[in-house]
């Protein structure tokens, strides 16, 4: 007897299989040729350009072996990873309420055996439970055949399951990302920023390590506190977040602060000490500048993020801890693997749960927002417990000269110059003046385009001649001033363009 529908995931031993020039079939197929369906309905997360030929083979094979007409409906499905519970749970329930509207339960089953053990696990509970729908599973040892549970999931399983995480699993069924506590306090309506705080959300309810990119000032050591508050670890478990500057401690030091010392293991080791991983054991330990630490401390901390061990400076004892790691840095990683400044294998094995924070000039909206909340703070908390102090307020060209600054140190730069303008100003207004002397304009980098202030001196034609200069120079350096060799790298007709481009910037031939 034919069935209606056959729902499942594509999995990787199904797009495999048009290449096996007939040596394997892939579960789905074969639970076809096996069981025949009308219908075939396919969710999948793997690029379309892939997954549409593979609907058309399975067609193909059908048609062929079968002798049948059937229709194949292909599901794109975005999932952050194949591995997501929430992403999984709201594609399969979304996919199955369609079906069961439009079908008799009786004409529906389900192939739980293509994808990871998430996909697997996640239909189990919509079957048993939601729609009370027929499971079939198949692999070439055993064929293809009915999933027979051999106890009650919905009376067994699914409370045990509800009671260790109930309100996570309602709030990621229903779709809705409830903002936790902890980060209520990052302050911000642009939309770039609003995804990082869903990704570190996410993030935060999974124990993995998390890396945090971001300009110096972004904030990325509130986003770690969030992340851990928002955690098993942080809240009412009373777990600490311990926090370590990485760039702040010598490196002839950096392993015994982290990891501890024996007494004797050096010069002024007077007794034993815990390191920094000893103290955070059950809770999380924030790793900022991530990216200054020595070859030889990355070595021993792979091994901690690896198995939780390590050993004392000057001890052969092994300690093991139980230590979330969340790592910071301003540093471009990636270049710095590169260039064999930072071990390939510690990147990847931190950068499982990656936050990348955008600077202050590229969320849009927050500027004034982020200004009037910072000079609140000042006011209430920080200098307003002065008793001479007077509460200030901008004025509209002190707010011109916010608008017009570039904040390449984000929003520490922002916090640092309201209070020095708010204990300069002798009134209860800040002025234009007051404002301006309270920023710290420091020269522009070389490559600095996008920090550089709206001033008075602000020219950008000045500032397209000195990109041109640069590259012209770069050019004639890397091709020995070879002029037509310089002028194709730079993307130019002939050298004679080059030329122009050369005396219109004051380079001389």
């Amino acid at each position: 007897m034919t069935k209606e529908v056959l729902v499942s995931w594509v999995g990787g031993n199904d797009l495999d299989a048009p290449g096996s020039a007939g040596e394997q079939l892939g579960p789905i197929l074969s639970t076809l040729l096996d069981r025949p369906h009308a219908q075939v309905h396919l969710l999948y997360n793997y690029p379309t350009a892939r997954v549409e030929p593979y609907g058309d083979w399975l067609l193909a094979q059908v048609k062929e072996r079968l002798g049948a007409d059937i229709l194949v409906d292909l599901h794109t499905v975005k999932l952050e990873t194949p591995v997501h519970y929430g992403d999984i749970y709201q594609a399969s329930n979304r996919l199955l309420g369609q079906l069961v509207n439009e079908f008799d339960k009786e004409q529906i089953s389900v192939l739980v055996s293509p994808g990871t053990p998430q996909m697997h696990a996640v239909w189990l509970l919509l079957c048993k439970t939601t729609f009370k729908l027929q499971m079939l599973q198949s692999s070439p040892e055993g064929g293809v055949g009915d999933v027979d549970v051999p106890f009650d999931i919905a009376a067994d399983f699914i409370p045990s399951l509800l009671a260790e995480s109930d309100a996570t699993l309602r709030r990621l069924a229903s779709g809705q990302t409830a903002t936790p506590p902890a980060f209520t306090d990052i302050i911000t309506q642009s939309p770039v920023l609003k995804a990082q705080i869903i990704k570190a959300q996410k993030i935060a309810e999974r124990d993995i390590p998390v890396l945090i990119l971001g300009e110096s000032g972004t904030g990325k050591e509130l986003f770690a506190r969030a992340i851990h508050e928002a955690s098993r670890r942080g809240g009412e478990s009373g777990s600490e977040l311990v926090s370590v500057n990485c760039g702040a401690i010598s490196q002839e030091l950096v392993d015994s602060e982290l990891f501890g010392h024996k007494k004797g293991a050096f010069t002024g080791a007077e007794k034993d000490k815990a390191g920094y991983f000893e103290v955070a054991d059950g809770g999380t330990i924030f790793l900022d500048e991530f990216g200054e630490l020595p070859a030889e401390t990355q070595v021993r901390l792979l091994r901690v993020l690896n198995d939780g061990t390590f050993a004392r400076v000057g001890d052969t004892e092994e300690r093991k801890v139980d230590v979330r790691v969340i790592a910071a840095t301003n540093r471009d990683l990636m270049a710095e693997m590169v260039e064999g400044n930072f071990r390939e294998d510690l990147f990847y094995r931190v950068a499982v749960g990656v936050i990348n924070l955008p600077p202050l000039r590229e969320r849009e909206g927050d500027l004034m927002l982020l200004t009037d909340k910072l000079l609140e703070g000042i006011n209430n908390e920080a200098l307003g417990l002065d008793p001479g102090y007077k509460h200030k307020k901008l004025s509209a060209k002190a707010r011109n000269i916010i608008k017009s600054h570039g904040w390449p140190g984000n929003v520490r730069e922002l916090q640092a110059s309201l209070t020095r303008a708010s204990v300069w100003s002798g009134g209860e207004t800040i002025t234009e003046r007051e404002m301006r002397e309270a920023l710290l304009e420091r020269p522009a980098k070389a490559g600095d385009l996008l920090g550089r202030s709206l001033d008075n001196t602000f020219d950008i034609q000045e500032l397209i001649k000195d990109l041109k200069k640069h590259y012209i120079k770069k050019a004639l350096a890397e091709n020995g001033n070879n002029k037509t060799k310089s002028a194709e790298k730079l993307g130019l007709n002939n050298y004679q363009t080059l030329n122009k481009w050369m005396e219109d910037v004051g380079l001389k031939e």
